[in-house]
C-alpha cells in the first residue's frame, strides 16, 4: 500500500515535471524566435528589401496581410501565423513577429523556431524519469520495509510479551528498552497498565475471600440452629428459632446489599440530578434520633446544592450515621458546607475516635478498627468502604479526621459540579437543628 501510494505520487511528479520542461522550453523558443524576428526587422529596414537569408533553426517570412512576400524556406509556403504554434510539413513550430516599414509600406516580419529539440528533450527526460521511477519506489519501498520492519521490531515483543501475560500472570511486566522515545512510552504505559489489572485483580480476590467469610458465619449460624431444631426438638423453641432466622436473614440481606451498592458506586453507575445536602443531613438527623438516645445536632447545617447521584448519597450518609451511632458516647454531630467549587458533609462523634495510622484502611472493605467485638456491634465491615466508593464515583474523596468532640469526624467532599451551586444572595446560612 505505501509502496503504491509512492509510486503513483512520483509519477505525479514526473509528468508535472516532464509538462513544466516542455512549456518551459517551447516558451525559450518563442524568446528567441521573438529576438530573431526585431533583429531581421531591423536589417531589413536599413537595407529596404525583403531578401531573407537562412535563418538557423527554424524558418522567416516577410507578410502582408497574410500574405507571404519572401521566405527563407521555400518549402514552407503556406503563411505561418504571426503568434504561437504551428505545425509545418518538417514539423511543429513557434512562431514570434514584430512590424517593419520597409520600402514605405507596413509589414510583418515572422519567425518561426523548430520544436524538434523541445520534443527530443521532453521525450528523453520522460524515458529517463519512466525507467528511474519504478527503481526509486523500490528502493524508497525497501527502505521504508527496512525501517519501519527494525522500529516495530521491539513493539512487536512488547506486543507478544503483554499477549503472553494470562490471568495468573499479572505479576509479569514487559521489558522497557533504554531509548527515550516512544517504544519505551509504550512499555511503561503496558507496566502501569499491568499494574492496575494486578491490583484490580488482588482486590477482587481479597474482596471475594472477604464476602464469602462474612457470608460464612450468618449461613453456619442458620445451619446450626436449624440442626438442633432438627436433632433435639425440646433444645429450643419456635420463637427462638424464627428470632435466629430472622436476625441471621437480615445481616445476610445488608451484606448483600452492601456489597450490591459498592460494586454499583466502582462501577460509576450512578444518576446526575440536583441534589440538596441540607436536606439528606437533616433527614438522617431525624432517622438517627428516632432510633436511638444520642444527642443529634445539626447546628453546622448549611444550604448547598450539588449535581449527585440522591439515592448514593442517602446510603453513603446513612453508613456515616450508623457509624457514628455505633461508636458515640452520648453525641453526635451533622453538619454541610460549601468550600469553593466543593460541598462537605462532616459527621462526627464523642467516641473513642479513630488512631492515625488507622485513618486510611478503615476505608478499606472489610476493615474492621476493633477485630475482637462483635460483628453485631461491629457491622459488616463494608460501610465506610461504601462511603468511599460513591465519593470516588462523584469524583470527590473521603476524609477520617479527628473531632472537636473528642472523637472521628468523617467528611465527605464532593465537586458540585456545573450550574450545581446555590448563589450567595440564597439561603446559605445555618438550617434549625
Amino acid at each position: 500500500m505505501t509502496a503504491a501510494a509512492v509510486a503513483a505520487g512520483l509519477a505525479i511528479i514526473g509528468l508535472a515535471f516532464v509538462g513544466v520542461l516542455g512549456t518551459t522550453l517551447t516558451a525559450s523558443e518563442a524568446t528567441t524566435a521573438e529576438q530573431l524576428a526585431e533583429q531581421l526587422a531591423d536589417r531589413l529596414e536599413a537595407t529596404g528589401g525583403t531578401r531573407l537569408d537562412d535563418v538557423e533553426d527554424g524558418v522567416a517570412q516577410v507578410q502582408r496581410d497574410g500574405v507571404v512576400l519572401a521566405t527563407s524556406d521555400d518549402d514552407v509556403a503556406q503563411p505561418l501565423p504571426l503568434e504561437g504554434l504551428a505545425r509545418t510539413d518538417e514539423g511543429e513550430v513557434v512562431t514570434s513577429s514584430t512590424d517593419a516599414e520597409i520600402g514605405g509600406a507596413e509589414l510583418d516580419v515572422v519567425v518561426a523556431r523548430d520544436l524538434e529539440q523541445v520534443a527530443a528533450a521532453t521525450t528523453t527526460v520522460g524515458a529517463l524519469l519512466a525507467l528511474l521511477l519504478p527503481l526509486l519506489t523500490a528502493a524508497i519501498a525497501l527502505t521504508v520495509w527496512v525501517v519501519v520492519g527494525r522500529a516495530l521490531r521491539p513493539v512487536d515483543r512488547i506486543r507478544r510479551d503483554v499477549d503472553a501475560i494470562g490471568s495468573a500472570q499479572l505479576d509479569r511486566r514487559v521489558d522497557v528498552p533504554p531509548t527515550r522515545d516512544e517504544v519505551a512510552t509504550l512499555a511503561r504505559t503496558m507496566n502501569r497498565m499491568l499494574d492496575r489489572l494486578e491490583q484490580a485483580q488482588l482486590a477482587q480476590r481479597r474482596f471475594l475471600s472477604d464476602a464469602s467469610h462474612e457470608l460464612r458465619s450468618p449461613v453456619a449460624s442458620l445451619a446450626q440452629h436449624a440442626q438442633l431444631a432438627q436433632q433435639h426438638p425440646g433444645a429450643t423453641d419456635l420463637a427462638t428459632l424464627a428470632e435466629v432466622v430472622d436476625a441471621e436473614s437480615t445481616r445476610l440481606t445488608e451484606l448483600v446489599e452492601s456489597m450490591l451498592a459498592l460494586t454499583r458506586a466502582e462501577e460509576g453507575a450512578l444518576r446526575r440530578e440536583a441534589v440538596d445536602l441540607d436536606d439528606l443531613a437533616l433527614a438522617e438527623a431525624a432517622r438517627l434520633r428516632a432510633e436511638t438516645g444520642l444527642s443529634i445536632s445539626t447546628a453546622g447545617v448549611s444550604a448547598v446544592q450539588l449535581i449527585a447521584d440522591p439515592a448514593a448519597l442517602r446510603r453513603a450518609l446513612r453508613n456515616l450515621g450508623d457509624n457514628a451511632r455505633r461508636h458515640a458516647a452520648t453525641s453526635v454531630s451533622i453538619a454541610t458546607s460549601r468550600e469553593g467549587g466543593t460541598a462537605v458533609i462532616a459527621v462526627e462523634d464523642d467516641g473513642p475516635g479513630v488512631p492515625e495510622h488507622e485513618r486510611q484502611r478503615v476505608l478499606e472493605r472489610f476493615h474492621r478498627l476493633d477485630d475482637a467485638r462483635s460483628r453485631d456491634a461491629g457491622g459488616s465491615g463494608l460501610g465506610l468502604a461504601i462511603v468511599a466508593g460513591t465519593a470516588a464515583a462523584h469524583g470527590g474523596e473521603v476524609r477520617i479526621l479527628a473531632s472537636a468532640l473528642g472523637g472521628a469526624r468523617a467528611e465527605i467532599r464532593l465537586p458540585l459540579g456545573l450550574d450545581a451551586s446555590i448563589s450567595p444572595g440564597d439561603d446559605s446560612g445555618p438550617r434549625p437543628s
